[in-house]
């Protein structure tokens, strides 16, 4: 690995070690758009994020928007209250609607669809992030959506594609080296595995500080995340990330060094507006 990057790695772990850790910041979020599933109980809207997706809608409001569902795409189902008006026997100018019972509705993902392009993907701009070449060289597509339940970023590897509810740099990161270890260590296995999910956190970390435009600092927000997968291994934060150093360095070569032997390849000869402006900060 090179020496500056080892030292940058170094320093986060150090300070994983050390307990300087800050305060865990709020990402900036792109917006819920007005779209029907907007209005839907919570519990309605959380079914929608399961099944991996921030706008669903049945075939008549899909039909309003110019899209049609894709043959073969298999619905989801959300629960509708069934409301009864009664009437006051004793005063017919008198009633009162109460809750017989639910039933529930098809509704289809935005992804199962197809045909206009929607108003919020009008909206929405692409950040203009550093090595989203690195996305485009590996034929994946990267696209801005509102904000869900489900998480502030996705890699999907069967379809080769990265959502962004942030515009974060480090989110990017983070998605960015999920699809980095599924080139260089492993096929990424279905659901958020510890081991996957803390080597992508620790390689964002890494490459938010060499590439990274944005001067705050995340390494809270990596910490905490880091912290709750830890959990799930029985392990502390650092031993969790010493476990996984060697999938982090896998993700850092390819998505640093497409040539180890060319400098052109290396970070630290990149213009200076590509790399972050604490570097000489980190490594000394």
């Amino acid at each position: 690995m090179n020496n500056k990057v080892r030292a940058v790695l170094e320093n986060i772990l150090e300070r994983f070690k050390s307990g300087d850790i800050p305060e865990t910041i709020a990402y900036a979020t792109f917006p819920i758009p007005k779209i029907p599933s907007a209005k839907w109980s919570f519990l309605n809207r959380f079914v929608m994020c399961l099944s991996g997706t921030s706008d669903a809608r049945g075939f008549r409001q899909w039909h309003r928007a110019r899209r049609s569902v894709k043959k073969g795409a298999k619905a989801i189902y959300i629960l509708v209250p069934q409301l009864v008006k009664i009437i006051d026997a004793n005063d017919e100018d008198a009633e009162k609607i109460i809750l017989k019972g639910f039933t529930t509705q098809p509704v289809f993902r935005v992804e199962d669809t197809e045909g206009e392009p929607l108003e919020y993907e009008k909206e929405i701009p692409l950040p203009d992030l550093p090595l989203m070449e690195r996305a485009r060289e590996w034929g994946i597509s990267v696209s801005a959506v509102p904000m869900s339940f489900k998480a502030y970023g996705v890699y999907r590897a069967n379809t080769k594609e990265i959502l962004l509810a942030t515009s974060e740099e480090t989110v990017f990161f983070h998605e960015l080296s999920h699809a980095a270890y599924d080139r260089a260590v492993e096929k990424l296995k279905s659901g958020q595995l510890w081991n996957q999910e803390i080597a992508a956190e620790l390689s964002a970390q890494v490459l938010c500080r060499l590439v990274g435009k944005k001067p705050h600092d995340t390494l809270g927000n990596s910490y905490r995340y880091i912290e709750s997968y830890a959990r799930e291994s029985g392990l502390s934060s650092l031993s969790a990330c010493l476990s996984v150093l060697d999938s982090v360095e896998k993700v850092l070569a390819v998505i640093l060094e497409v040539d180890p032997g060319n400098s052109e390849n290396d970070p630290y000869a990149w213009p200076l507006e590509h790399r972050a402006t604490t570097i000489q900060q980190e490594v000394t």
